[in-house]
């Protein structure tokens, strides 16, 4: 037992040195991007501008016609989906020959604090679009939007409705009036003009604070004793130090998509009820008409199963479906089961809705000048 005391006591004291170390990265001034770790799948970065930098990951074997968008969270940094080998949905879906882009998002500094939901929808989302139909010659692509990134998917292609040709989300928080978790009320009644009036954004700090709340025995306490107890696990160590590395990589969030989150989805439930405006547009879910496939994690205790459901009875689509994977919010991306069993399911059903060939442009779609730049591993 003693044991057990003294080597739980180091990784929790490693764990707050890691969350010290998170903390002063969230307070740089312009966010150290560069200290990611090194990627397990190369990728070149096609275009950068606004608040998006976008990157290609090239497929293995026979390509798909329609390439997908993996449209990404904006309150961490991506490399959680290419954790390391084995434990990478970049690697799952190019292997499977799906042609793969993914919105690395910029975070956001003190001059970007009025990028609301019309900067990154109608801004970098249309940009990173009319990028991926000019590099891969299509007409429509396909939409993979994870968390957040699910938001901005959805609404995306509820008003972009003809660029979208499969639209997928992944544990989307669409209903907030169905979250049941005791701390979320404490969070609704926080008043997001004084958070933007005293910092500019949302810090990363604050974001981190909200992320955690929301299972506070787990990042306290649970995630240790695992280690503890699969400490001779072969790579879990490794896997376990990399996957901490990304829990504490929070970015900040810029102030006027923060007070937009906060007003009118979290307590305005806006999104859910056809209500939500962005950039002087009705956002109208029935205007969604492509196939949807809804994942939602069972045991999903940051956007719960109950607020994610609700999407596909709401869209307008008669292709819709709901995949309910036993797995919580971050194992539906690095589980072992979910690698083996989640993701090859995504690639099969985009393999299913893409015998429909996608129109290929013949002149380029925009006249956007995309930066080139290879990552190796």
């Amino acid at each position: 037992m003693l044991d057990f005391v003294q080597e739980f006591s180091a990784l929790w004291m490693n764990g707050a040195i890691r969350g010290l170390d998170g903390l002063r990265r969230g307070l740089t001034s312009t966010f150290p991007t560069n200290e990611d770790p090194p990627p397990t799948t190369s990728s070149e970065i096609l275009y950068e501008g606004g608040k998006l930098r976008l990157r290609y990951y090239q497929p293995v074997g026979k390509p798909l016609t329609t390439p997908l968008l993996l449209v990404y969270a904006l309150v961490k940094r991506p490399f959680i989906l290419d954790l390391q080998p084995g434990i990478s949905v970049i690697d799952n879906l190019t292997r499977q020959g799906i042609p793969l882009y993914l919105t690395d998002w910029i975070p956001p500094t003190d001059s970007d604090t009025g990028h609301g939901f019309d900067a990154y929808v109608n801004g970098d989302l249309v940009n990173a679009v009319r990028t991926v139909q000019e590099h891969a010659g299509v007409s429509q692509v396909s939409m993979l939007g994870y968390c957040f990134g699910g938001l901005l998917s959805t609404i995306y292609t509820a008003l972009h409705p003809e660029m979208v040709k499969n639209l997928i989300t992944l544990s989307v928080p669409l209903d907030w009036s169905r979250q049941n978790i005791p701390l979320f009320g404490l969070t609704k009644q926080v008043d997001p003009r004084l958070i933007t009036d005293t910092f500019g954004n949302c810090p990363a700090w604050m974001v981190k604070t909200m992320f955690s709340a929301l299972s506070p025995v787990h990042h306290a306490f649970d995630k240790y004793v695992s280690l503890y107890r699969n400490k001779e696990r072969e790579g879990y160590s490794e896997m376990f130090e990399r996957f901490e590395r990304w829990m504490n990589s929070d970015v900040p969030l810029a102030g006027q998509i923060f007070r937009e989150l906060h007003t009118n989805l979290i307590q305005g439930n806006q999104l859910a009820q056809n209500r939500m405006q962005v950039g002087g547009q009705l956002v109208d879910l029935r205007h969604i008409t492509c196939p949807l496939l809804n994942i939602l994690g069972e045991h999903d205790d940051v956007v719960q199963p109950q607020a994610t459901e609700p999407l596909t009875d709401a869209v307008g689509s008669r292709d819709k479906q709901t995949l309910s994977f036993p797995a919580g919010h971050i194992g539906v991306v690095v589980s072992s089961s979910a690698q083996k069993r989640l993701w090859p399911q995504v690639g099969a059903w985009l393999k299913q809705h893409d015998r429909r060939r996608s129109a290929r442009r013949k002149k380029p779609v925009s006249t956007l000048r995309p930066r080139t730049e290879t990552i190796l591993h």
